[in-house]
């Protein structure tokens, strides 16, 4: 008994050590991944965006991207999927209103006319009190600048909690599709008519979707294809990692607001992958490819299995379509996983380096001092394999060709802090300590950088914050931006 309690102490302290998987992520089959030497300019890995609840789309070269932040509202724009990680963040909305400028969750938008509209849900600080609003751009661009339009409360629920906005759009017609009370679930799924993009024109109909929890109905969304819409939602408590994504359907010249013309799809159709490390899949949109012949699924994810809100990063892949007419999302991936880019995209020219000094472009890493290595991560870490220290001065040296470069690696609740320096510059002290484990976190992006050769070095500091139970730092993943 002291042996086993001394090991799961061990596993909890050392970022290379965790329970076996049921399987390992190194080369997943429906992934692409390259040699070392291998051409990167038509691929990426995911995280795209270390935020919870996307919604993107693509529109004359660029990609956008919103995720929840919190009390803004905040834009991400690429020419690239590859290199939207490292892309600026545009704010395109704070409020001074205090009954709706905090909480802000789940922003969508969608162009009607020559207008976006962004709809989202906000609060005054109290959970129960989150509505819906819209905004209008002031001219035709995504990215705003955007004014207040209107608040979203159909009639019937004019005073009633009410989260994750949907358009859907058919026959000529508008109807808003959202996450609130109903006799079903507190967020159960609603959809009411829409006179324009910011006016709900009439009460909202309760839809009783199956989910295979008790919990959740929301974020719905809408797929217009084979004579039929697709409604897809998240089931279950979005900080379980349980959380997935079912689906209904009808065909496109029924009437959306009569709830028996929703014909429901039996089970999951998007769900958490244990062999993988992936936990809690959901909240999700969907985009076309750049060239509009591939369809492409984006979505927040975890991994870890444990049930919190945090960790939740934003994902990307693509999707088919089955012989009966049906959306087939297929299984989602091991974070990190090398897939394609979509058709169309114009290349990153991203490369990994992974810890063991594999690189799919030019240059590797190297060590000084005394490392841990092994694939005791599992799924958790790029490749399955990691490297720890916790001995101080301990180096581990990236060389690499780019503008750019993120460090991706397990955060721990034994690890501590590193300190990381570019081109012998000054170190920036980075904590890798979470209170849960969590595999593949970003933890640093340098600053953009002159094209070149370039080194980013991560020094072990041998300290931890009050909380850590030790000074481990780890090193996985290395992504490289070339653009």
């Amino acid at each position: 008994m002291l042996l086993a309690a001394l090991l799961g102490l061990l596993v909890g302290l050392l970022p290379g050590l965790a329970a076996p998987a049921a399987a390992s992520p190194r080369a997943p089959r429906e992934a692409v991944v390259p040699g070392p030497g291998a051409a990167a300019a038509g691929t990426f890995r995911n995280p795209l965006n270390s935020g919870p609840d996307p919604f993107m789309t693509h529109w004359k070269g660029n990609y956008y991207l919103t995720t929840t932040q919190g009390n803004s509202i905040r834009m991400w724009r690429s020419p690239s999927l590859g290199t939207l990680a490292t892309a600026t963040a545009t704010t395109v909305w704070t409020d001074s209103d205090p009954s709706r400028n905090r909480n802000i969750w789940a922003p969508e938008f969608y162009r009607f006319g020559d207008r976006w509209y962004l709809y989202y849900t906000a609060d005054d600080g109290v959970d129960e009190h989150h509505r819906l609003y819209v905004l209008e751009s002031e001219r035709d661009d995504p990215a705003g600048p955007y004014r207040f339009k209107a608040k979203l409360a159909p009639p019937n629920h004019a005073n009633d909690f009410a989260i994750d906005a949907g358009v859907l759009e058919l026959n000529g017609r508008l109807y808003l599709a959202y996450s609130g009370l109903n006799q079903y679930q507190h967020n159960g799924l609603n959809i009411a008519p829409m006179s324009n993009p910011y006016t709900v024109s009439g009460d909202a109909v309760a839809i009783d979707g199956p989910g295979g929890c008790p919990e959740v109905r929301e974020g719905p969304e809408f797929l217009y294809r084979n004579g039929r819409v697709w409604m897809t939602y998240s089931t279950c408590d979005t900080g379980k990692p349980d959380y997935q994504v079912w689906m209904m359907s009808m065909p496109l010249t029924s009437d959306p607001l009569v709830p028996a013309n929703w014909r429901r799809h039996q089970g999951a159709v998007f769900s958490r992958a244990d062999d993988r490390g992936v936990y809690g899949p959901g909240h999700h949109a969907f985009f076309r490819s750049p060239d509009g012949t591939e369809d492409w699924i984006v979505y927040h994810a975890k991994t870890t299995s444990v049930n919190t809100y945090s960790n939740r990063t934003t994902r990307a892949q693509k999707f088919t379509w089955r012989s009966d007419g049906s959306p087939d999302f297929g299984r989602p991936l091991a974070m990190g996983a090398t897939q394609n880019l979509p058709s169309g995209d114009p290349g990153s020219g991203n490369y990994w380096i992974n810890d063991d000094g594999r690189s799919s472009g030019p240059r590797g890493v190297t060590y000084t001092g005394s490392w841990n290595s092994g694939t005791g991560c599992a799924a958790q870490c790029f490749w399955g394999d990691d490297h720890w220290s916790d001995r101080a001065g301990a180096t581990a040296t990236f060389t690499f060709t780019g503008t750019r470069i993120a460090l991706l690696s397990v955060k721990d609740t034994g690890n501590g802090y590193a300190a990381i320096s570019v081109d012998g510059g000054p170190e920036q002290r980075v904590d890798l300590y979470n209170a849960i484990r969590v595999g593949e976190a970003v933890q640093y992006t340098s600053p953009r950088l002159p094209h070149g050769t370039h080194t980013l070095r991560v020094r072990v500091t041998g300290e931890h914050n009050s909380q850590s139970g030790a000074s481990f730092v780890s090193i996985d993943r290395a992504e490289v931006y070339t653009d």
